[in-house]
């Protein structure tokens, strides 16, 4: 019978051996992990949890336009034209940097028209209280002969806006992708169109940077507030509403 060759391995290493198979999982891990943060990484995977960080709300100088659109020969700007025209300048006096530019297009067979609209803007602007200095006359060419060519009206104002586009989806919201499935994360474009609609519903950006100051107390509620408490009455506004009975309001029926 032949005797068969065994290796005896020592004590001290097999308690080794263990600790290098972790370290090495342990490492495989880690940079499993530095590759997933690499330049074709998933976008949603390395965006911020908070919609506030990863749409966030940015001031920037922005061009806010209207599009004033040419009328008949001889014929001033209709109603509409002309309140649009006076809230447009009423926005450019309050939020304005630099000039007014109207953007007038050439190459109409409309030039008498266009002639006629643009002094009935000029008038408009006058009236609410924009210099006639301010206005600077830009032309551009038509390129369809077909479509209404307006007069455009621009300046630059400060506006708060989301700084990217929204409706990107960069990841697969399928099953196809299993990691991002059993990951429980939101997906990237999750709060964007909210934080959009947001920012373009506020008045003055400046109230997203820092508050408004506190204004005049009501004197009269105040001394009222303080006659209350010297009497030992309750200062607090009593609002008390009675609700008719249905009988009394329709008439009753016998």
């Amino acid at each position: 019978m032949m005797d068969v060759p065994t290796t005896t391995v020592p004590l001290r290493e097999k308690a080794i051996a263990p600790r290098l198979l972790t370290l090495a999982l342990a490492l495989g891990a880690l940079v499993g992990g530095c590759a997933g943060k690499g330049p074709n990484a998933d976008p949603a995977a390395l965006a911020p949890v908070d919609v506030r960080e990863r749409h966030p709300i940015v001031l920037r100088d922005a061009p806010r336009s209207l599009d004033v659109f040419v009328g008949r020969a001889g014929a001033a700007l209709d109603n509409r034209q002309a309140e649009d025209v006076a809230d447009f300048a009423e926005a450019y006096r309050k939020s304005g940097k630099g000039g007014l530019v109207a953007e007038v297009p050439t190459g109409s067979r409309r030039e008498r028209a266009t002639h006629d609209t643009l002094n009935g803007i000029r008038a408009a602007l006058a009236r609410n209280g924009v210099p006639a200095g301010a206005l600077s006359i830009r032309s551009y060419p038509i390129q369809d002969p077909g479509l209404a060519s307006p007069i455009r009206l621009s300046f630059a104002s400060l506006q708060a806006v989301v700084p990217h586009q929204c409706g990107q989806w960069p990841t697969d919201l399928g099953v196809s992708d299993l990691k991002f499935s059993a990951s429980n994360e939101p997906y990237w474009n999750f709060g964007c169109a909210s934080q959009a609609t947001l920012a373009a519903q506020v008045a003055d950006p400046i109230d997203l940077v820092r508050a408004r100051d506190e204004g005049r107390p009501d004197i009269v509620k105040r001394m009222g507030a303080i006659a209350k408490i010297r009497d030992g009455k309750d200062p607090s506004t009593q609002y008390r509403q009675q609700t008719p009975q249905i009988n009394s309001t329709v008439g009753g029926s016998n």
